[in-house]
């Protein structure tokens, strides 16, 4: 898909339908969870991918702070995106809670008030610097979204092929249909924003080979994410389908040539994190 405009690409997003209407949710067949063994290992891992979609809106909230977020066809995108994650973080608790790993009924505000006060005021500081960048830091912000959004849909892919559940292999499709679009949509501004100057790619370039985590990570401990990172990617072939999944993909962006600090990093982090094997 070729776009000229961020606004065609949101008029593309618009028309995908959603997949985690009430009714497919409806439809899951819940009483089925319970019938299949589900790996103790994965729960953590489950855990954690819930309460990172979940704090989705805390993103969008500071985001809108800024240049990118005040754009109108990302703004418009953004709020939808961010119902869309918060959904996918409910549907994986209840399935969690039908799978006997009960869970608090105020989990979602006992997530956002875990996130640590460091985090928010870093957060808070790289707004402000933001701002002062502009516009331009928008190639930023979109090619970050687009590799957190490649990340997810890989760790959910991963996650289906270890958990071999079929309920669960259900509905982490119907919520990787709608990861996928959100893919697309921030992999596509980023290719447009990137295009638009060498100083918007030297910028996105260099926050991201220095600045660059594993999504999640900061808002949540980072013992939690480099968990989550060796059980579902370990040893050589988990690192391998890092590398041809999402940095090989990565380097198609512009000025991106040859950048391979997302799997530099995951690599450390499955290294690191060898007695977490399953």
């Amino acid at each position: 898909m070729k776009f000229e405009t961020k606004q065609d690409v949101l008029n593309w997003y618009e028309k995908q339908p959603r997949t985690l209407t009430p009714e497919f949710i409806s439809e899951i067949p819940w009483n089925e969870v319970k019938n299949y063994p589900l790996d103790k290992t994965l729960v953590p891992v489950l855990l954690y991918m819930r309460d990172v979609e979940v704090l989705t809106d805390m993103y969008y909230e500071e985001m809108k702070r800024t240049p990118t977020g005040k754009d109108p066809a990302i703004s418009k995108f953004m709020e939808r995106w961010g119902v869309e994650e918060i959904t996918h973080g409910e549907v994986i608790d209840r399935f969690l809670n039908e799978a006997g790993i009960e869970t608090s009924k105020n989990w979602k505000t006992e997530v956002r008030q875990n996130v640590p006060k460091s985090y928010i005021f870093n957060t808070r500081i790289l707004t402000t610097l933001t701002n002062l960048i502009g516009k331009q830091f928008t190639a930023t912000h979109m090619t970050f979204g687009a590799i957190n959004e490649l990340s997810t849909a890989q760790a959910y892919r991963r996650m289906i092929e270890l958990a071999n559940h079929p309920v669960l292999s259900h509905i982490l499709t119907a919520i990787m249909r709608e990861e996928s679009a959100h893919t697309q949509f921030y992999w596509s501004v980023a290719k447009l924003e990137l295009r638009k100057s060498a100083f918007s790619r030297r910028v996105a370039r260099f926050v991201v080979k220095n600045y660059w985590t594993p999504v999640g990570e900061g808002a949540k401990p980072t013992a939690q994410s480099h968990y989550t990172i060796a059980t579902l990617f370990n040893g050589k072939e988990g690192f391998e389908w890092l590398d041809r999944k999402i940095s090989k993909h990565i380097q198609e962006l512009p000025g991106f040539d040859g950048l391979n600090t997302v799997s530099e990093k995951l690599g450390r982090i499955i290294m690191s994190n060898q007695s977490l094997a399953r």
